[in-house]
């Protein structure tokens, strides 16, 4: 009787050391997977610097660059002081506007699982306010940016994630019955952020655009092609950089890769990652070739039309079929050459494209989901094809980020202008940021600058 109750006990320590064993493979497993997709988002940050870099004329390259560098250095610190709090500190008596805990990242040493979510959910903040970088570039004072960006990365994005991400938001919350909810319905979806994410920086985008206005001489009919972009390939290069750290930005939004269920969702979040912005490039492309004037092959339209596509799946890639994802895909095409249309008609200088690609096909991606996505294949899907009901939280959703993001936006941007914070003077605007502010005074040496005047 002695052996057996020795026996016993020695195989429950091997239980006890087996569930120990296993759970720290388990965390391990998470970090590794939640520190590359972390490190692929921030990746994205070189794409944007790339993108942006290649779409300004040679004389504001450096500026741009610069506040590429102050987006994710000012962002992470603001992230860091108020942002994550008011993102992800849910309450005791939480409330369904903003949490109120962790400050300074305090308490994050109880709970060091928390630290490689904060550096993946930082990664994602300082992605807003990038996005507006590039809506108003070469024209923007670097002081006016710099206090959007703090408030944007600090206020305006935080407030959303809390509504949608948090768990305890307006937009997806559990009630006391235990069931997860919004004010008008089932919870919003919006896997990896096409509304939280990027409809937060397109709106934000069109806002600052509009109140800086249009670069000098912008729309004169003789001056067009003295705005055409520097680089061509730092634009490709940067398109291809920004959808391979999408391949982190989507699949990363699992925040585990420790079971084959999991394992499986994220192959079919990089396969719908993968098909959406194919489709949506190659339609931009086709239509800026056949059927829109001036009929050339736009390498720049492709770029854009790719980038659409990734941002309408963004939201779905991970409740929609393969099939499916095509078809947003194409729609968010359509809808990127549409509303890029509107903006020159409506002579709003978005020097990127930023709102088509992020605001419109960003807010096209979480309506899609009230379409698409059927509940029997098991993916969480809720469209109204399939007669699911998520629609009205999608279009809800859309609009509350909407008001919130624009007004907030227009309350610090006005001000700014009013001040004379915002807009550079003529001089700057002739002459090249670079050339009035920053040391050195070009991007390029007179070497490479030689070359290139020699290659052209």
């Amino acid at each position: 009787r002695a052996k057996m109750s020795d026996l016993a006990a020695r195989v429950a320590a091997l239980e006890s050391e087996l569930e120990t064993t296993k759970a720290d493979y388990n965390e391990s497993l998470d970090t590794i997977w939640m520190l590359l997709a972390s490190m692929l988002v921030f990746f994205m940050h070189a794409g944007f610097s790339l993108l942006e870099s290649g779409t300004v004329r040679f004389k504001n390259t450096q500026n741009i660059l610069a506040k590429n560098l102050i987006v994710v250095t000012v962002g992470f610190l603001c992230w860091y002081v108020i942002g994550y709090p008011l993102a992800f500190g849910v309450v005791k008596n939480s409330n369904k506007f903003a949490g109120g805990t962790g400050f300074f990242m305090q308490g994050f040493w109880a709970n060091k699982d928390a630290l490689r979510f904060w550096f993946f959910q930082g990664a994602f903040c300082a992605t807003g306010a990038t996005i507006v970088s590039g809506a108003m570039a070469e024209r923007t004072q670097l002081k006016g940016f710099t206090t959007f960006t703090v408030l944007m990365t600090s206020i305006i994005y935080p407030i959303v994630v809390y509504w949608g991400w948090s768990g305890s938001g307006a937009l997806n919350f559990t009630d006391d019955a235990g069931e997860s909810k919004s004010l008008v319905g089932p919870p919003l979806m919006d896997f990896a952020g096409s509304g939280i994410v990027h409809l937060v920086g397109g709106i934000g985008a069109l806002c600052g655009a509009t109140i800086v206005g249009a670069r000098k001489g912008r729309f004169d009919p003789e001056c067009q092609a003295e705005f055409d972009g520097h680089s061509v390939p730092f634009c490709v290069l940067g398109t291809f950089f920004l959808w391979f750290g999408w391949y982190g930005f989507n699949p990363g939004s699992t925040g585990a890769m420790h079971d084959r269920d999991t394992a499986n969702l994220a192959g079919l979040v990089a396969v719908n990652t993968t098909l959406s912005p194919c489709v949506s490039g190659l339609l931009v492309f086709l239509l800026r070739a056949r059927l829109l004037g001036p009929k050339l092959l736009d390498v720049g339209g492709f770029c854009n039309g790719v980038l659409a596509g990734l941002v309408a799946i963004t939201a779905g890639c991970a409740s929609v079929e393969p099939w499916e994802s095509i078809i947003i895909g194409i729609v968010g095409g359509l809808l990127y050459q549409g509303s890029s249309m509107l903006l020159r008609r409506l002579k709003i200088d978005d020097v990127v494209d930023a709102f088509p690609v992020h605001g419109v096909c960003g807010l096209w991606g979480i309506v899609a989901l009230g379409f698409f996505g059927n509940p029997d294949e098991g993916i969480g899907g809720n469209g109204a094809f399939y007669g699911g009901d998520q629609l009205g939280t999608q279009l809800f959703a859309g609009f509350l980020i909407i008001l919130w993001t624009g007004g907030l936006s227009v309350l610090i941007f006005l001000p700014l202008r009013l001040l004379g914070m915002l807009r550079m003077g003529d001089e700057f605007q002739d002459k090249g940021a670079d050339v009035m502010e920053h040391s050195p005074s070009k991007a390029y040496n007179d070497a490479l600058k030689s070359i290139a005047s020699a290659g052209n």
